[in-house]
């Protein structure tokens, strides 16, 4: 026991001597670098032996399918009363956590959700899909046949219309989730519809399409023919396992950068005819007003936008110190296209400077945008402002509500603001410009 004491003590002597002579490089270091402050000699979480380090963890298989860790017990999805059909949460939605993820995929059990008659559960055994209409060979497919088809994988960003939609008169929510957090980024696995049409044969006067959903609500959208046969998916698959039950299980629709609520879920139907449905969802729900008191009504991609998700209000500077580096980070993403590049501007849209985009940049998906910023304790007004190769620039508040009048609910992509404060706080104002 003596002899290893003694060796313990003598490791811990060591640990602090190697901090206290690094103490000062580092107090250095934090000068230009963009976490360390000066090390402490006496951490006690460095200096001695922890618990999980001296004992046995878990059996391997204790959780056959993998969960997070109970530390990030936090980072979960989020709802309102405000985000539902009069309180009642079987017509709600549900936000993602923006602010704690990283890169541009959101782990299944992350994504947003948005259901009309609460979350489904389908036996696939008895699942069915019935394609019919104007078409050639009318058909109905089991899961099954329906994965015979060649599929492949794409990484795609769905959004609510409204997202963004109680930001319309002025700021109302106090965090990025709830601000921003109707939509998510995956990868979808299924096949082109267009594969499947092409086998049973699309008659020349079919020009429209309707989707159905088999929840209690039989949510149901139309999609113009053109398109259906571009990049539309029927998908099975969501981050390589199967879709969960909130997300459409077993199938649903995918319309690439188009508005997520045409992305049926529980898909049971697809009916092709010469004319739109005009279906609920696309005359008295998913119109947009503009101005001139007239709506419009098939208003589909979701326009070019961003986001700054570090610093926001639940990942705050309060910790920084004068001199500092940080990096400021975000999100952005179109409908129209692939994002060509972001600005950001410090003083509320008075003056720009160029972002770094950074990772994956795909068309019609998210797409992370950097910054390093040398913090100096000073308010700011944090802005990002995105533009797509479509030629798109996101618009301010302003210029926004010229086109869209201030009644409008869907399709808001004006440019948000964070405020910081010379303390590193980190608020949501808007700034009309």
């Amino acid at each position: 026991m003596n002899k290893t004491f003694k060796i313990e003590e003598s490791d811990s002597v060591s640990r602090r001597d190697f901090f206290k002579k690094t103490a000062s490089v580092s107090a250095v270091a934090a000068t230009s670098m963009l976490a360390p402050a000066a090390v402490l000699a006496d951490d006690e979480n460095i200096i001695h032996h922890t618990k999980w380090g001296t004992t046995l963890g878990h059996e391997v298989n204790k959780n056959p399918y993998g969960v997070p860790s109970l530390y990030e017990h936090n980072v979960v999805r989020r709802t309102s009363a405000l985000m539902s059909s009069a309180g009642d949460m079987h017509a709600a939605i549900s936000m993602t956590p923006l602010a704690d993820l990283s890169g541009i995929i959101t782990p299944n059990g992350l994504h947003f959700t948005r259901t009309h008659n609460g979350v489904a559960q389908i036996d696939p055994n008895k699942w069915r899909l019935m394609i019919h209409g104007l078409v050639e060979k009318p058909i109905v497919l089991t899961l099954d046949q329906l994965k015979r088809y060649p599929s492949e994988s794409r990484i795609l960003f769905l959004e609510c219309p409204s997202n963004s939609a109680a930001e319309w008169k002025g700021p109302q929510f106090g965090t990025l989730q709830f601000v921003k957090g109707m939509m998510s980024c995956a990868e979808w696995t299924g096949v082109r519809l267009k594969t499947i049409l092409d086998e049973l044969g699309l008659k020349p006067e079919a020009k429209w399409m309707l989707a159905e959903g088999s929840d209690g609500s039989e949510m149901s959208r139309t999609l113009p023919v053109e398109k259906v046969l571009d990049d539309v998916m029927i998908a099975w698959g969501q981050n390589g396992e199967a879709l969960r039950d909130e997300q459409g299980y077993p199938v649903r629709l995918i319309a690439p950068g188009w508005e997520a609520n045409l992305a049926i879920k529980w898909l049971k139907r697809l009916e092709f005819g010469e004319k739109p449905w005009y279906a609920k969802e696309e005359t008295s729900k998913y119109t947009a007003l503009t101005a001139s008191g007239r709506a419009i009504q098939h208003f589909y991609a979701n326009e070019v936008n961003s986001i700054i998700t570090s610093p926001c209000p639940e990942k705050d500077w309060k910790d920084l110190e004068v001199g500092q580096l940080v990096e400021i980070e975000g999100l952005a993403w179109t409908g129209h296209g692939t994002i060509e590049g972001v600005d950001i501007s410090f003083d509320g849209g008075k003056n720009w400077t160029e972002a770094h985009l950074k990772g994956l940049v795909l068309p019609k998906a998210w797409t992370r945008f950097s910054y390093m910023y040398k913090y100096e304790g000073k308010p700011l007004l944090l802005q990002s402002r995105a533009y797509d190769d479509s030629k798109n620039v996101q618009p301010t508040v302003n210029q926004e509500k010229a086109v869209v009048g201030v009644e409008g609910v869907y399709h808001r992509n004006a440019i948000s603001t964070w405020k910081v404060t010379d303390m590193g706080e980190v608020s949501n104002v808007q700034v009309r410009s």
